[in-house]
This record gives C-alpha cells, sequence and structure tokens, in this order.
C-alpha cells in the first residue's frame, strides 16, 4: 500500500501571512488554529501522514530567534496542532530540519553538540505523541548521522531519513543516494528517501539508484518543480495534474510514501493520491550478498561476488619511528601523503592505526579520521582493539568504517559489538580466544560462530561481520599458512561473509619475502580471501590483483588489466618541467589539500627565489582553479574544496612569515552579509572561508543586516565586492531594496547567491554577479578584482 505524506507547511504559511512572527515554527504557538486548519486541508486532500510544524524547532535553530529556552513549547504545540486535524488513522511525523552549522572539521559545530540539540528536540517530539521521527532537508550526511544516533538514544520510534540532492545526484557535501543507504540502513534508519530543492522528474532516476541499494521502504517528497523567480517572487510551475502524472512513476521507481515539499497544495497532494492510491509497491531486486563500506561520497562492496579490493596498511606508526615521531610533533604529513599514495595506486579502504606510544590514542584517532576523511574519497578500517579509540573514530567518520577488530575477550568485545550496532558500523571479527592462538581452522571457525552469535545477539546482522582467518608465520610453523587457507575456505563454505588478512606476517624471518608473500596471495584469493591488508603500492600486489581479477571472471575480457599492463610497464618520455617544479609541487599540494606541505613548499618557493606574485598566480591559485573545475564537473566535493582552500591559506600564512603582507598580490576586500529578515547563513559562511583562505580580506556583518548597516560597512571599508546572501524567498525583496540602496550611494560591484536565486532574478534586481556556489564565488571575486585593475 503507498502512503501519502503532506505537502508544503513552510510555503502555505509565508501564503497566509504567519510563518516569519518571529519564525515559521512559532506559528502552531501563536497562530495554531490556522495551522490545525492547513494540517486539516491535507487530511482532506488524502494525506496519510502528517508533518508537524517543527522543521526548525531544534535549539540550535531556535537559539537564532532568542527562542531555545523554548523548545519543549514550541515542539508539543507543533504536534498538537497536527493531532487535532488527525481522524483515526492519520500518523504524525515530528518534522526536524538541518542545524544550519556543518560538523567539524567541515565546520564549527561538533558532533557532541549536533547529538545534543536534536535529542533535546527529539525528547519533546516523542513526548508529545508523533508517530515518526522525520529528518529532511538534510544537506551533509555527516548531520544525517548525529540526527539518527542522537534519536536512537532517546526513543524506539521509526526514524525518517530524507537528504537533498541537486541536479548532479549529490548532497551539497558530496552524497549520493546509494551511499546514503549503505551508511543509513546499518546505522538504524526505518525509511530512507529524499525531499526538496528538485522537482519528480529529476528525483526520478534517484529514487532509481536508491531502490537498487537499499531492502527499507522509500519516501519522496519533490518540490513542485523548480522554482521561477518572477518579480520577487518565487513560483513553482507544475500544477496538480503534472505532479499526479510524475507520481505513479516515482512508484514504479520504488517509492513507497510519496508526499510534497516546497510549492505543493492541498491541490497536489490529491491529485498525487488519487494517481497512487490503488498502486502497489513493486518487488525489488535483490541486493547482491556481502558487506558495504562506505565514505561520505562513495560506497563499496566486499565479497565473493565482487572483485577484489585492498585495505591499505601503511598508516600505522608501529615499527616505523619516523611516522611516529612526526605524529608526536603534531606534523600529520606523512600520514596525509601515506593516504594519497595508497589510494592513487588502487587501495579501497584504508586501515588506520595510532598506536603512539605515549600518547592519548582516542584524541589522536577522532582527529586524524576527520582530517583523513576530508582528504580521501574511500572508506576507513579503525585499527584499534580499544573501545574508546575506536569510539572516537566511529564518531568522526562521515560514512560507514569497518572496525578493525574484535576477538573473543571479555569486558572488550561486548563493547565493540555496542559501538557497531550505535554507529552501524561493520566489524572484523579475529579468531583468538582467552587460550591464545588457535592453531587449526576447527578451533577458529568454532571461535567465529560465538563471536557471531553474540554480535547478532547485540543487534548485529549478516551484513555486518567480516572474517580473519589469522596469519601465522611460515618460519615457526610450517604448517600455519595451510591452516590460514583451510580457515578461508570453511569460512567461505559455513559463512559466506567477506574475508581480510594481513599477508606479510607469513613471510617473517624468512628471505625473499616479496616472492612469499605474492604467492600466499595468490593461493589466499582462490582459497576466498576477498579484501587484503596489504601495501597497494607493491607492484607485485597490485599485478597479482589485476590478473586476478581477470581470472576470477570480475574483469571481462581482461580490459582493466591490459590497460594497467600497459601503465606498469610501457615507459613514456617524461620532460621535466625545469624551474616550474616547485610551482607545479605545490599546485598540487594545493589540489591535494595538504596544508603542511603547502606551507614548506610556499617557504621553499621564497628560497629559490620566485615573488609572491608567482607563487600566487602560478601555484596557489593555479591549484584552486583545477579544484574549483572539478568541483564544478561533479568531480570533487566540497569537503575537498574546503580542505584544497585551507592548504591555500597555510601557504599565504606561512609567506607572511618571512615578508611583509604589502608584498603578496593584492587579493581584494569583500563585505559578505545575509540580508535583513533571513537568518540563514551556512552558504554565506561557506562562502566566507573559501574567500578568506583564498587569500581575500573578508569581513562578515552577519545575518538578518540591515541594508543601512551595510551601507555604513562599504562607506568605512571600501571594498571591492558586496556579497549579498538570501535563502528564503520572503527575504529576496530585502535584497533588493539593498542593492538598490547600495547603487544609489556607491559604486560597488555586488554579488549575490543563495538556494532561492536565479541567474535571470539576479539581472532582474540589478545584481552585478551571480554565484551558484562558493567555488564560483571565488572565481567570479578574483576575475571582479583583476578587471578592477585595468
Amino acid at each position: 500500500m503507498i502512503k501519502i505524506f503532506e505537502g508544503a507547511m513552510g510555503t502555505s504559511l509565508q501564503a497566509l501571512g504567519i510563518a516569519d512572527q518571529p519564525c515559521t515554527e512559532y506559528a502552531s504557538v501563536k497562530y495554531p488554529e490556522e495551522v490545525t486548519s492547513l494540517h486539516k486541508s491535507y487530511v482532506d486532500a488524502g494525506a496519510d501522514i502528517l508533518e508537524c510544524n517543527t522543521f526548525g524547532a531544534s535549539p540550535l535553530k531556535l537559539a537564532q530567534f532568542g527562542l531555545a529556552v523554548e523548545t519543549e513549547k514550541i515542539n508539543i504545540a507543533g504536534v498538537n496542532a497536527a493531532r487535532r486535524a488527525a481522524n483515526s488513522y492519520t500518523e504524525i511525523a515530528g518534522n526536524i530540519g538541518p542545524s544550519g552549522r556543518l560538523i567539524e572539521p567541515l565546520g564549527d559545530l561538533s558532533f557532541d553538540e549536533a547529538c545534543e540539540s536534536y535529542a533535546r528536540q527529539i525528547k519533546a517530539l516523542a513526548g508529545a505523541g508523533v508517530d515518526y521521527i522525520l529528518f529532511e532537508t538534510i544537506i551533509d550526511l555527516q548531520e544525517m548521522r548525529a540526527g539518527l544516533v542522537a534519536a536512537k538514544a532517546v526513543c524506539n520510534l521509526p526514524i525518517i531519513c530524507q537528504l537533498t540532492y541537486d541536479e548532479l545526484g549529490r548532497t551539497v557535501t558530496g552524497t549520493d543516494p546509494m551511499t546514503a543507504a549503505a551508511v543509513l540502513e546499518p546505522l538504524g534508519a526505518s525509511i530512507i528517501g529524499m525531499n526538496c530543492s528538485l522537482g519528480p522528474e529529476q528525483l526520478l532516476p534517484l529514487v532509481k539508484q536508491l531502490a537498487l541499494a537499499t531492502t527499507l521502504p522509500i519516501i519522496v517528497q519533490p518540490n513542485a518543480g523548480l522554482p521561477i523567480m518572477k518579480e520577487g517572487k518565487t513560483f513553482f510551475p507544475l500544477t496538480p495534474e503534472e505532479m499526479g502524472y510524475w507520481a505513479p512513476k516515482l512508484v514504479e521507481a520504488g517509492a513507497s510514501i510519496v508526499g510534497g515539499c516546497c510549492g505543493t497544495t492541498p491541490a497536489h497532494i490529491k491529485a498525487i493520491s488519487d494517481a497512487v492510491k490503488n498502486m502497489d509497491t513493486i518487488v525489488r531486486k535483490i541486493l547482491p550478498n556481502g558487506v558495504r563500506l562506505a565514505s561520505r561520497s562513495k560506497s563499496i562492496w566486499l565479497g565473493k561476488e565482487h572483485k577484489t579490493v585492498l585495505i591499505g596498511e601503511r598508516i600505522n606508526p608501529s615499527g616505523r619511528k619516523a611516522m611516529a615521531a612526526e605524529i608526536k610533533a603534531g606534523d600529520f604529513t606523512s600520514v596525509k601523503r601515506e593516504a594519497l599514495a595508497q589510494v592513487a595506486a588502487g587501495a579501497g579502504v584504508l586501515d588506520i592505526n595510532m598506536g603512539v606510544p605515549g600518547m592519548e590514542q582516542r584524541e589522536l584517532m577522532g582527529k586524524i579520521i576527520g582530517d583523513l576523511a576530508m582528504l580521501v574519497d574511500v572508506p576507513f578500517a579503525i585499527d584499534s582493539v580499544e573501545p574508546d579509540v575506536v569510539e572516537a573514530g566511529l564518531r568522526n567518520f562521515a560514512g560507514r568504517a569497518l572496525i578493525n577488530s574484535v576477538s573473543d575477550k571479555a569486558g572488550v568485545k561486548e563493547k565493540i559489538f555496542a559501538l557497531a550496532k550505535k554507529y552501524g558500523a561493520a566489524v572484523l571479527i579475529l579468531p583468538l580466544g582467552e587460550k591464545g592462538l588457535p592453531k587449526t581452522a576447527a578451533e577458529r571457525v568454532a571461535i567465529a560462530q560465538k563471536l557471531i552469535a553474540e554480535g547478532k545477539a547485540a543487534g548485529l546482522q549478516d551484513g555486518d561481520f567480516m572474517l580473519d582467518p589469522l596469519v601465522l608465520t611460515a618460519a615457526s610453523d610450517g604448517q600455519a599458512p595451510v591452516e590460514t587457507l583451510k580457515t578461508l575456505r570453511e569460512y567461505a563454505r559455513i559463512f559466506g561473509y567477506p574475508t581480510t588478512m594481513g599477508l606479510s606476517n607469513v613471510s617473517f624471518g624468512l628471505p625473499g619475502r616479496e616472492d612469499i608473500n605474492a604467492a600466499f596471495y595468490v593461493l589466499a584469493l582462490a582459497s576466498g580471501l576477498n579484501a587484503p591488508i596489504v601495501n597497494p603500492c607493491n607492484t607485485k600486489i597490485q599485478a597479482m590483483t589485476s590478473a586476478t581479477d581477470v581470472l576470477l571472471g570480475f574483469d571481462s575480457q581482461g580490459v582493466n588489466y591490459s590497460k594497467n599492463y600497459v601503465a606498469a610497464n610501457v615507459k613514456t618520455t617524461i620532460v621535466p618541467v625545469a624551474e616550474k617544479d616547485i610551482l607545479n609541487a605545490l599546485a598540487q599540494s594545493v589540489m591535494n589539500g595538504e596544508r603542511e606541505r603547502a606551507a614548506q613548499q610556499a617557504l621553499q618557493a621564497l628560497q629559490e627565489g620566485y615573488g609572491p606574485g608567482d607563487i600566487t598566480t602560478n601555484a596557489l591559485i593555479k591549484g584552486m582553479n583545477v579544484v574549483g573545475e572539478d568541483f564544478g564537473a561533479g568531480r570533487t566535493f566540497l569537503p575537498q574544496v574546503m580542505l584544497a582552500a585551507e592548504a591555500m591559506k597555510s601557504a599565504f600564512d606561512a609567506l607572511k612569515t618571512k615578508i611583509s603582507v604589502e608584498d603578496l598580490p593584492y587579493m581584494g576586500k569583500v563585505i559578505l552579509a545575509t540580508v535583513k529578515g533571513d537568518v540563514h547563513d551556512l552558504g554565506k559562511n561557506i562562502v566566507g572561508a573559501l574567500l578568506s583562505n583564498s587569500g581575500f580580506t573578508v569581513i562578515d556583518l552577519g545575518k538578518d543586516v540591515e541594508a543601512e548597516v551595510i551601507l555604513a560597512a562599504v562607506e568605512k571599508e571600501k571594498p571591492d565586492i558586496v556579497g549579498l546572501c538570501a535563502l528564503m524567498t520572503t527575504t529576496l525583496g530585502a535584497m533588493e531594496e539593498t542593492i538598490k540602496l547600495l547603487q544609489e550611494k556607491n559604486k560597488v560591484t555586488i554579488m549575490v547567491g543563495g538556494a532561492v536565486l536565479t541567474q535571470e532574478y539576479s539581472k532582474e534586481i540589478s545584481a552585478d554577479l551571480y554565484a551558484a556556489n562558493g567555488v564560483q564565488a571565488v572565481k567570479l571575486a578574483e576575475q571582479a578584482v583583476k578587471e578592477s585593475k585595468k
């Protein structure tokens, strides 16, 4: 049976003129009858589930209006308004929107702060009697993770998770629907889907993607088409009949709950209900067996039905004195270089171990996981048997990680299983018992069976387990490799779970270790090994992996093998770039987001005789331009852009220690503000960070700023550019008034941006520049300042 969600609340309350007194959610307190009447119109139109008017009623959002102390009051009023409109079968969803801030290290909000804010709102909603907890219009996977963790901690209600995607099928921070499913389903979501930003036509292919990636019910709530600006007002062009046309297609794609977002009305919901009420949900394709891991922007499968995945082993300071010394000194350059090199060599997962003697591992693991998750796009294995260290890594990883590992150690295994359940992680079973190393395959299987049963009792499922067969050295026990291979075969026969193991221990104490490791690797793959923990930069491992993919049927006709062979064996003439070497290296460090390395190379370029202008233009801006092009083409995402900008800033900061600021090229001065009446500043803050890190002087006036205040700042600071932001359609008039005032009094370049703006509307209100995103804002600002110098 298809369920129908109600339509837009915010735009409908705006139409009634009660949406900003002082915020939309307060209308349930101040105008309860009007809010109930709106809900009732949706019930009459056929809605099965109502959404409370509580979208922005978290303490973090309400604090912007001085209303955080009334969190419970506002949420309860929202639930009551919906409940009064409900009939005997209508269900109520407690609606929760984004905080308006990004979680560290992308932003300044900690994971714990986000959880606390959400938990307080969820307690109020659950206490008032909602049937579902609904997260919607979330733009960042890490914030959705925080919300889910908070919801599971304070209530037992079904949890609906809706992310917002752009026309490239990604969230603002780079998550696609299949990756979202890989993370949110094991984390405990009950229903997943998407809402806002796009119309039904644009969301249709995304629903199809999601249907291939999850067994959970799918919800979709499109806008009434893509918004159109006319005379300062936003119009959503799709008629109810057109929404009714698309609704069955969404159901046929896999949706079982359909509703509407911005611009939809009771008439739209009635058309949707009439179109799908007699339809049944489709039978979806069965998902492949195996384990899914994910970063923020990529998900991968591990298992017998999938090609071999290399788990990079080299981020481990144990036995690596230089790396350990750098980490102790607070320098993570070698760690980041290892991450980049392993991913470039083909690692699909990175194993992260922070066992540095004399250092507190919990804080260290949390920091490096956060930093590396911005740097590379592969999932991580968090390598520790200490529960507090594991938890620090899991909290800071915006994806689905593998815990490496859990053994049969009482008092520890229970905590590891609980953490895997809490954070939706997979867990690696290591068959070590209290009595030490089990020598035979039968002993290892027995321990694995015991641990798996205990893991399932803790709430884990088949897709949450990986198995390690245990590798002992051949030099001390000639039968050890035989037992490992036998264990792999038994694992495949009895469990069918993906397997992983470290290869190098088998050859310890023997000469020609690489040859032994390579031979053992091939035998292990044939015995059922799926994801070896290796050095992916080892050319023999690369060659063996590529060749066995052909022989095991994962590389049809050897296409990838042939490409890899040519890349590894055909010599090409490399033309040196002579004196440009350090500048190219610095540009590459900016592109990679390597802050420490960029700072060092900027100083090296200065020592080699390059001037600040050369360094800025031919290295720093050059690198950022490549990142910007990749962002525009969908090849890289906001976290990588922010990291590249930070690397550029670190280079500028390093140069400032050796030369005066006046000797640096003038990048320009920008005043930023969110216009009067608009309290949303996340987009503005991202633009400000990117501009500042790119060398601009940024004066941020904040949010809800009067036109006269902006004018006064312009007259005082004499900026090159004024950047104005608006997210709410109701504040577009304030933007137009601000532009008129500035143009009457000053000749200054005005750049505008925000979710509700378009290129066409920016021309209507006489803005000079329109930036669709932060990367474009930096590029336009650079061009504008350059033109002004001519």
